[in-house]
C-alpha cells in the first residue's frame, strides 16, 4: 500500500511539474465556461433594424417608439423605397426591416386592421425567427392596448408562464452543457495521454513488471485526475453560481455524487482511448474528434435530440453527455431528486463498468 500510495504522489508531482498540463486542467475550463456563459446565447438584444413607412402617421409612429424602446432592437436606419431594402441587407449590418403600408393608421380605423410587413435576415434561421417573434409580440401587445376599453363577445386570453427559466436566459441552458464538455474532455482526454505517454516513452512496460499490479498502475495514474476533475467541477459550479446567477435548486450532495460518477465515466473511457492509441498525438485526436463533436452534436447540449433523425436518436443514448446533461438540469433548475434521475444514473453506472471492464480487459492483452 506504501508503494501504491508513493506511485500516486509521483503523479501528482509530475503533474504539477507541467505547466501545459496546468493550463490545460484548470486554465482551459475557466476560459469555456466564460466563453459559453458570456458570448454564446440564443437570446438577442439591440438588433439592428431598418423601418420603411409609407404612411408617416401618428399610428406608425408610436408603434416605431415602442419597437425602439425595447431592449431587443435598435432602429439603425429609415429607409424611403423597397427597392433599398436588398440593398441594406447586403451590407451585413441590419437583420429586419418593417415595411408599413400606406394609410396604415387610417386602414386601422376604416377597415379594422392594417398590415405591417416583418422583412427578415435569414442567413441565420433562428436569429430570423426570434426576430420575428419578439416584433409580434410587440405589435401584439400595441393591439392590446389600443383595444383595452372594447369589449368582445368572446375572447381568448393565453397566458403564458416560463417554469424553471422565467427569464429565458440561455445560460441556463449552456453552462450544464459546457460543464459535461468539460469533463469529458479534460478527464478523457489528459488520462489517455497520460498513459499514452507512459507507452510512447517505453516506460508502462517498467510499470507493470515493478513490485505494483497492472490494475494498481492503472489506478494510480486516474486517481489524480479523479482529483483535479473534482476541483474542475466546483470552480464551474461556484462560478455558475456566482458569476451567471444560475441555481442550484437540487442537493448539492447529489449534485456532486452525479459529478464525480461521469469523472469516472470519463475517465474510463479515457484508459480506453490509451488502449488504442500508441502516441500521444493519436490519443489527442481521439478524444478531441471522437468526443468533442458527438459531445456537442448529440448530447442535447444546443441542438433538440428530438429533432434529429431517427439513427441519431438512438446514437445519442450511447453518448454519457447525454445523460449527464439531464441531470445537471434536473438537480440544477428543476431541484429533483435521485426519484426522477434514476434511470440516468444507472445508466452512466452501467456505461461505467462497461467501459473499466473494456479497458481491464484490453490492457491485460496488450501490457501483459
Amino acid at each position: 500500500m506504501k508503494r501504491f500510495i508513493g506511485f500516486i504522489k509521483k503523479e501528482f508531482y509530475h503533474i504539477f511539474r507541467d505547466k501545459r498540463s496546468l493550463f490545460i486542467l484548470f486554465g482551459m475550463p475557466i476560459a469555456q465556461i466564460l466563453l459559453f456563459g458570456f458570448a454564446i446565447t440564443n437570446e438577442i438584444n439591440n438588433v439592428d433594424i431598418a423601418v420603411l413607412d409609407h404612411s408617416k402617421d401618428v399610428t406608425t409612429q408610436e408603434i416605431i417608439n415602442k419597437i425602439s424602446a425595447s431592449k431587443y432592437f435598435t432602429i439603425e436606419t429609415f429607409i424611403e423605397r423597397e427597392a433599398d431594402i436588398e440593398a441594406v441587407f447586403k451590407k451585413g449590418k441590419i437583420k429586419a426591416v418593417l415595411n408599413f403600408e400606406k394609410d396604415f393608421g387610417q386602414h386601422l380605423i376604416t377597415d379594422g386592421f392594417a398590415t405591417v410587413q416583418i422583412i427578415t435576415d435569414a442567413t441565420d434561421p433562428n436569429t430570423a425567427n426570434t426576430i420575428s417573434n419578439y416584433t409580434n409580440a410587440i405589435l401584439q401587445n400595441y393591439q392590446q392596448e389600443m383595444n383595452k376599453n372594447v369589449k368582445l363577445a368572446y375572447q381568448i386570453v393565453p397566458q403564458t408562464r416560463m417554469v424553471y427559466n422565467p427569464e429565458l436566459k440561455g445560460v441556463f441552458m449552456f453552462v450544464p452543457g459546457v460543464m459535461t464538455i468539460i469533463l469529458m474532455l479534460v478527464s478523457a482526454m489528459m488520462t489517455s495521454i497520460s498513459i499514452s505517454r507512459e507507452k510512447e516513452l517505453g516506460t508502462m512496460e517498467i510499470l507493470l513488471v515493478s513490485p505494483l499490479k497492472p490494475l494498481q498502475v492503472i489506478i494510480g495514474k486516474v486517481v489524480p485526475y479523479i482529483f483535479l476533475s473534482i476541483i474542475n467541477a466546483t470552480v464551474i459550479v461556484v462560478m455558475s453560481i456566482f458569476i451567471f446567477r444560475v441555481p442550484v435548486n437540487g442537493s448539492l450532495f447529489l449534485l456532486a455524487l452525479e459529478s464525480i460518477l461521469f469523472i469516472i465515466t470519463s475517465l474510463s473511457l479515457g484508459i480506453l482511448i490509451s488502449t488504442a492509441s500508441a502516441t500521444q498525438q493519436t490519443a489527442m485526436m481521439i478524444s478531441l474528434m471522437g468526443l468533442m463533436l458527438p459531445t456537442i452534436l448529440l448530447s442535447g447540449f444546443i441542438f433538440p435530440i428530438t429533432s434529429m433523425p431517427l439513427p441519431l436518436q438512438v446514437i445519442s443514448n450511447i453518448i454519457p453527455a447525454k445523460w449527464f446533461i439531464i441531470i445537471l438540469k434536473g438537480i440544477m433548475l428543476k431541484g429533483v431528486g435521485i426519484s426522477f434521475l434514476w434511470k440516468e444514473t444507472l445508466v452512466l453506472l452501467g456505461m461505467t463498468l462497461f467501459l473499466i471492464g473494456l479497458s481491464a480487459k484490453k490492457y491485460k492483452i496488450r501490457l501483459e
